[in-house]
């Protein structure tokens, strides 16, 4: 594997946080290399031998020897048992973006996606309290794609785990509503830390972040908060950032 092949930046976080914004936004900078569709789902596949890995097929998304940095955006991975492992094995040097959002918010709306699917069956206020419990049922344990709802939202325990594997200055965390307001300027951050020379923002892009919308119960806005506040504390601490 050449340097030339290898993946240098990631954006692996967090689900329902304006990832696919921030992808679009740098997939119209012509310096930059990356797939034709957002996620790969390469590091958080548990079906590969992780023992000796074949990264071919994960370079196959990419043109060969082409210098430009290469990146790829897969929420999942900051979440995933083992991704940001199989990450630092992988490329130790990478530079990681990590996009969050108000967890409330971000476990309302994941919720939303799922039950528009038709994944989800059950009511919100039941899946953040009772259904939590599915999640002991999984494979791998306490861990689950679609109805890990509030636990994606552990913020400052996954920053913990992502930061004592990487230093700080290969890693950058925005805020989604920052990204929205200010695109120019948090874009620019993100090229600083990948290698872009960056490009004028020709169309305002939507992260498809929004306030909590009607229909979230003041009782579950409570409960989660209280299940956070802790995590809150800790994020704050290693990154700056807290939602109240």
């Amino acid at each position: 594997m050449t340097d030339a092949d290898r993946i240098s930046f990631l954006v692996v976080g967090v689900q329902k946080a304006g990832t696919t914004a921030l992808f679009d936004y740098l997939a119209d900078d012509p310096s930059l290399c990356l797939p034709d569709n957002k996620e790969i789902h390469f590091f958080d596949n548990d079906g590969l031998d992780w023992s000796l890995p074949d990264y071919s097929a994960y370079h196959a998304h990419f043109p060969a020897n082409d210098p430009r940095p290469k990146g790829e955006a897969t929420p999942i991975y900051l979440y995933w048992p083992g991704a940001l492992d199989r990450i630092a094995k992988y490329n130790p040097r990478v530079r990681l973006v990590v996009m969050l959002r108000d967890p409330v918010e971000r476990a309302w709306s994941h919720w939303r996606m799922e039950t528009s699917r038709g994944v989800e069956q059950n009511a919100f206020s039941w899946c953040i309290r009772q259904g939590r419990q599915r999640l002991f049922d999984c494979e791998p344990w306490g861990h689950h794609r679609e109805f890990s709802y509030v636990e994606r939202g552990f913020y400052g325990e996954q920053m913990a785990k992502l930061l004592d594997i990487f230093p700080n200055d290969q890693v950058l965390v925005l805020r989604a509503e920052d990204l929205k307001s200010d695109p120019e300027g948090n874009l620019g951050r993100v090229n600083q830390l990948i290698g872009a020379r960056g490009r004028p923002i020709a169309t305002s892009r939507q992260s498809h972040v929004g306030p909590i919308v009607e229909g979230l119960s003041a009782a579950d806005i409570d409960h989660l908060r209280s299940l956070y506040q802790a995590d809150q504390r800790r994020l704050k601490a290693l990154t700056g950032i807290h939602y109240a």
